[in-house]
Formats: C-alpha cells, structure tokens, sequence
C-alpha cells in the first residue's frame, strides 16, 4: 500500500489551499471594487463639470478635474497591480471599461438627466458580448 498523508497534515494542507482560494478571490474582488470607485471618480472628474461647472472659466475645471482624477489614480494604480496576475492586462483593461461604461450610465441618468436611447443599450449589449469573450475562454494569466 501507499503511504498515506497523515491526518493533521491532510487537514493543513486542506486549509491552506482553501485560504489561498479565498485570497485570490480576495485580490479580484479588491481589484474590482477598487476600479469602481476609481471610475466614480473619473468619471466626475471629466464629467462634472458638464453639470456643475458651467460658469466656470476652462483652467479652473481643468485644474478640479485634475484634483478628482489624482483619486481615480490612487485607487486604480493599487487596483490594476492586486489584479494583475489573477487577470491578463488584457482583461484588466475590459474589466475596467465595463465598469467605466456602468458607472457612465447612472452618472448620465442621475447626475447629467439624460435619457438612454435604445442606440446606446444596444451598443452596451455589444460591449457585455465582447467582455463575455474575453472571460469566458481559458486565457493564460501572467505570472508575477
């Protein structure tokens, strides 16, 4: 017969690969929470001032949005390196447009007023099929 892994060392082992399950799903939700906030800010910082900076003169909304886009850094710079290596740049980089695109869109309905045209849901359609593809086949994740 072969040796068998002894119990406590069975259960160990158990343990620490559910732990670095865990973690790694840890890492993508970080990352993922952290790119919407990110795109919150982002999107305020090259939006806003549609809504609340009309009077003001073209340097002052370039120098807030500035100010705003310096958060959307901070969180997207720690984001992008917790994620990579759980995704491919590539489906970083289609992670964050996805969210770039939902946040856009309660900002437009909430904060601009607009209304979404049936062209636009469309359109979104086409950018969750592409997503769907780029998540959907076995893709190799870089090593870190």
């Amino acid at each position: 017969m072969g040796k068998e892994t002894p119990q406590p060392l069975a259960e160990a082992m158990a343990i620490s690969t559910c732990c670095i399950l865990e973690s790694r799903s840890m890492f993508s939700m970080s990352t993922v929470v952290l790119l919407i906030f990110s795109n919150i800010f982002m999107t305020f910082a090259w939006y806003g001032h549609l809504k609340y900076g009309h009077a003001w003169p073209l340097w002052k909304a370039i120098l807030v949005s500035w100010a705003i886009a310096l958060m959307e850094y901070c969180l997207a710079v720690p984001a992008n390196r917790l994620g990579y290596g759980e995704f491919t740049g590539f489906q970083l980089k289609i992670i964050q447009e996805v969210i770039t695109i939902v946040v856009f869109v309660g900002f437009a309905i909430l904060v601009l007023k607009e209304k979404l045209a049936w062209n636009y849901l469309v359109s979104f359609v086409c950018l969750a099929v592409a997503a769907f593809f780029a998540f959907a086949f076995k893709s190799s994740v870089p090593v870190r």
